[in-house]
């Protein structure tokens, strides 16, 4: 209101001088012109800088974007829940399923893995009955499974099963004489077996050539195979079956010579589209029911992205204006950290979530009506995403002084923890390169690059500490004692130096946050331009934070030509 005064009696004094008007006469308009640009600036100011609280007293602004947010919560929430309980299906139905592969297949296997292998042989007879007791399970298969199996095509779109073999070109060795002639060179052999060569005497195919293994060159023997199955414990979650077809690959592994052959089974569970599915029942209509709501959190996630954009963008049009203000009238730029204050990041942290949460809906409906089999990529997002939405109510809670004081500690302590990380990073590489080099033949937690640091990270954790200092093996003295100065200077190290300097790092950012809330935080441009009050304008007295700015005056209809931003 008082601006509209101010611009009343501005044409009324231009009117009464008339045409008679001289430089003076200019010079106080322009003045007044001036005066209430930046009025208009600074309401916008403060009026961009209040929460959805503070803006609803203020011009009875309903938050609606605030609203959305929680809607969104629930929303994205309660569809993860439920994709969840489904990836819990699809998860348990692949793991079951090769359980009971190995099982069937693996000859003396006894339900428990020897470490990142499943089984092992020691003689060259064992080998010959699990290579051929693989064969003949595969051959009766129909008659042993309990589950819902049947032979698939393999990559030569044959049903049958693969047997492949490696070994080195052409050789002699004579150990008693230390002798040895090898041609470095690797031949693969392969023998395909189908079901009507299976059917016949089983003496027929294995007394072949083929099966002759010549163990001091054997590399290895792979034996690959298709087999397809459904899951029909969906049905019980009235959702449609999926169709599945596991690449099963068992691997006898000679590659070391040592008179140990390792047995590894892997099986590739891929879900794909059912070509004939005939239900009765009511899994159809919920089918359409969760597609319903997948699609509604799609316009929930949208129309949040959409606010969130245009409040980037108006944000970033009135920095403009403040810039170009501050220029003119100051003749000096403003700082960086003023500037970035227009632009929220929570915004972006919602905006990033609303896509994800988007691409990731798409492709649950897809996988819901089986056009699509990708769960780990739709996890991937529904997951991040979900992590997102619930990361930013930290935001509304920050609205309270209580609660802000994690968000500003946060803030202030991480660019210091960043860096002091990427040192004390140095020292921690230092340790792992260490530790597997002379550590790794004797300890199994020093065996790779990354065992070794999973291994010294949970040290730092003090997590397994004697059993990191009891597994070393004893055979050499030296590496014994030093297996001691290097695991005791690296815990005193890290737990007793490098942890308590990263605590103390966050506690004085923390103890400097807490002194700024209650004696004022140190003024910027921004804050000192929205303190300030012109001469027509009554202005209350509120908290140094810019952050919870109250506007000076509220505005009425007739202001609606300002620039709002919410």
């Amino acid at each position: 209101m008082a601006r509209g005064v101010e611009a009343l009696d501005l044409q009324v004094w231009s009117r009464a001088s008339g045409p008679s008007r001289g430089p003076q006469c200019r010079d106080a308009m322009a003045h007044l012109d001036s005066e209430v640009t930046e009025e208009c600036l600074r309401e916008d100011l403060k009026f961009y800088f209040m929460n959805p609280c503070e803006k609803f007293r203020a011009r009875q602004q309903i938050p609606w974007k605030m609203g959305l947010q929680i809607l969104k919560i629930v929303m994205v929430t309660t569809q993860l829940v439920r994709f969840g309980l489904s990836n819990q299906l699809v998860v348990a139905f692949k793991e079951e399923n090769t359980v009971a592969f190995k099982h069937l297949f693996l000859k003396g296997y006894s339900g428990v893995d020897e470490d990142e292998y499943s089984c092992s042989v020691y003689t060259q007879e064992d080998t010959y009955e699990s290579i051929f007791f693989a064969i003949s399970q595969f051959h009766r298969l129909r008659n042993l499974s309990l589950g819902t199996l049947g032979y698939g095509k393999n990559e030569d779109n044959r049903i049958g099963l693969k047997v492949c073999k490696q070994h080195y070109k052409k050789g002699t060795m004579f150990p008693s004489n230390e002798t040895l002639n090898i041609d470095s060179d690797i031949e693969i052999d392969c023998i395909h077996l189908d079901l009507q060569t299976l059917s016949k005497n089983p003496q027929d195919w294995k007394n072949s050539s083929f099966f002759r293994l010549a163990f001091y060159r054997l590399l290895q023997v792979e034996i690959s195979f298709h087999l397809k199955g459904i899951d029909l414990q969906t049905i019980h979650s009235r959702e449609l079956p999926d169709c599945y077809i596991f690449q099963n690959t068992i691997i006898f592994d000679n590659k070391a010579h040592s008179g140990k052959i390792k047995i590894y089974f892997d099986s590739d569970a891929n879900i794909e589209e059912c070509k004939d599915l005939n239900i009765s029942g009511s899994i159809q209509k919920n089918t359409q029911y969760v597609l319903v709501f997948d699609a509604f959190v799609i316009v929930i996630c949208l129309a949040s992205l959409i606010l969130c954009t245009r409040s980037i963008v108006l944000g970033l049009r009135l920095r403009k204006r403040f810039l170009n203000f501050f220029l003119e009238k100051y003749k000096r730029c403003v700082c960086n950290a003023d500037q970035w204050e227009f632009i929220n990041r929570w915004y972006i942290l919602v905006i990033v979530s609303d896509l994800m949460s988007i691409i990731g809906s798409i492709l649950k409906m897809e996988i819901k009506a089986k056009n699509l089999t990708n769960y780990d990529l739709c996890s991937i997002l529904l997951g991040t995403s979900t992590l997102f939405v619930w990361v930013g109510v930290i935001r509304y809670l920050g609205y309270f002084q209580a609660y802000n004081v994690l968000i500003l500690t946060m803030q202030a302590s991480l660019p210091k923890v960043l860096r002091f990380c990427a040192c004390a990073g140095m020292i921690y590489l230092g340790y792992t390169f260490c530790g597997w080099i002379v550590l790794g033949p004797y300890h199994d937690k020093f065996e790779n690059l990354n065992t070794v640091a999973e291994c010294l990270f949970s040290l730092v954790n003090g997590d397994d500490m004697y059993a990191t200092f009891a597994h070393i093996q004893q055979k050499s003295l030296l590496v014994w004692l030093f297996s001691r100065l290097y695991l005791y200077s690296f815990i005193s190290l890290f737990i007793y130096m490098i942890l308590s300097l990263f605590i103390a790092i966050i506690t004085d950012s923390y103890d400097t946050i807490k002194k700024y809330q209650q004696n004022g935080f140190p003024a910027t441009d921004l804050q000192e331009f929205l303190k300030e009050c012109g001469s027509k304008e009554k202005c209350q007295k509120e908290s140094s934070a810019f952050l919870s700015c109250i506007c000076c005056l509220r505005r009425n209809g007739s202001d609606d030509h300002l620039m709002l931003i919410n």
